[in-house]
């Protein structure tokens, strides 16, 4: 089952995303929310680190149930939520 113990997050400039870690048993599981998911999903959201992080946990909860779709989808190395995950 997926969990997410570890609020750590941090934006990726060079990806322009904000990336986060869940876990499922002894396994931890990445995870890439883009840009453009997070304008989708937070109206007035801003760009830059310190407005899309903001954004980001503002909107933490209905982050991670799209994270918990996206990852029942198909399991592999890294998952990344776009703006049609919301």
């Amino acid at each position: 089952m997926l969990n997410f113990p570890n609020e750590s997050r941090s934006y990726d400039a060079t990806r322009r995303c904000v990336r986060f870690w869940g876990s499922d048993g002894a396994l931890e599981v990445p995870f890439f929310l883009e840009e453009s998911a997070l304008a989708k999903i937070s109206a007035g959201a801003l760009s830059g680190e310190q407005s899309l992080l903001a954004s980001f946990d503002v909107n933490r909860q209905r982050i991670l149930q799209a994270a918990r779709k996206v990852y029942q989808r198909r399991r592999k190395g890294s998952y990344e939520l776009i703006a049609a995950d919301f």
